[in-house]
């Protein structure tokens, strides 16, 4: 399979990205030195901007440590990136909402992103039945 070439820049001086062999979420980093008090809610900058190959989003999420590390969490538990998102000035960031004091430094490893491809083109087609049987309500799939 190709690699899928994508063009990033970077804004500020934090270390280059790099790509593990043991996975295929790539770590992002904060780019500035940053307080947070309780309940304080802002964008952590990550210091790039990328162009997305044609047909293709990322989805940023954070890293399994960085609640116990830092004690913020994602303001909307995901954030998406759209391939239209390119221009020199569109830097990806990190909305969070800090759970207690915390201190997160420049290059702190603080969330992860993978490529995905878009959604194939749908068309939605209203029907009165779908003919199929309900499997049951929320939280419906057993205790174990």
């Amino acid at each position: 399979m190709d690699n899928l070439e994508i063009k990033i820049k970077y804004m500020t001086d934090i270390k280059p990205i790099t790509i593990s062999d043991n996975g295929d979420w790539i770590d992002l980093r904060s780019s500035i030195d940053i307080d947070l008090n309780f309940l304080e809610f802002t964008y952590i900058p990550l210091g790039v901007c990328m162009e997305l190959p044609k047909g293709y989003s990322a989805v940023i999420a954070p890293r399994s440590s960085t609640y116990k590390k830092w004690g913020i969490v994602v303001a909307n538990s995901i954030g998406i990136i759209d391939e239209c998102y390119n221009g020199d000035h569109d830097e990806w960031h990190l909305p969070v909402i800090a759970l207690r004091h915390t201190h997160i430094y420049k290059n702190d490893r603080i969330c992860q992103f993978r490529i995905i491809k878009k959604s194939p083109d749908i068309d939605f087609i209203t029907v009165k039945s779908l003919n199929n049987s309900n499997r049951g309500g929320l939280g419906s799939t057993g205790e174990n």
